[in-house]
């Protein structure tokens, strides 16, 4: 999914906006607010059936996931209102938020959970998320 967002807006920057975004942008807030309910609704759905969640880590996987991911959107929301176009600044912004998702779960799930929950993609992204971290620094220091 995180390839498929870079693609879409790689295009999106190189062609304008496409006719998807151009749509996605059209919906009434009433929409879009059903849309992110039912992300997080699947999103939970996922996890409960793959790592096999108990009812009490289903309540805070919910929670975890939407406020951080409305949090994000937030943000988001917030450089797109300063009509920034830097990506490494949503870039940046979505690896925050994708890190205190990645450290809330490790505090809910058990070591078997955790397990199953890096090897889904999560410890991959996680490396991805500190190279990327590294690579700022790095030009920080520069």
């Amino acid at each position: 999914m995180e390839r498929y967002l870079k693609i879409l807006l790689v295009l999106a920057l190189c062609f304008g906006m496409t006719p998807a975004l151009s749509a996605q942008e059209q919906l009434t807030p009433e929409e879009k607010e059903k849309k992110f309910y039912e992300f997080i609704e699947k999103e939970v759905e996922r996890y409960e059936s793959t790592l096999k969640l108990e009812s009490w880590q289903v309540f805070y996987v919910d929670s975890i996931l939407t406020h951080d991911y409305r949090a994000m959107q937030e943000e988001f929301e917030a450089l797109q209102a300063r009509k920034v176009e830097n990506n490494a600044l949503y870039e940046g912004a979505r690896d925050k938020w994708m890190q205190r998702i990645y450290d809330s779960f490790h505090r809910v799930l058990d070591d078997s959970q955790w397990a199953k929950y890096l090897k889904s993609g999560a410890g991959r992204e996680q490396k991805a998320r500190e190279k990327r971290a590294a690579r700022q620094a790095a030009i920080k220091q520069k």
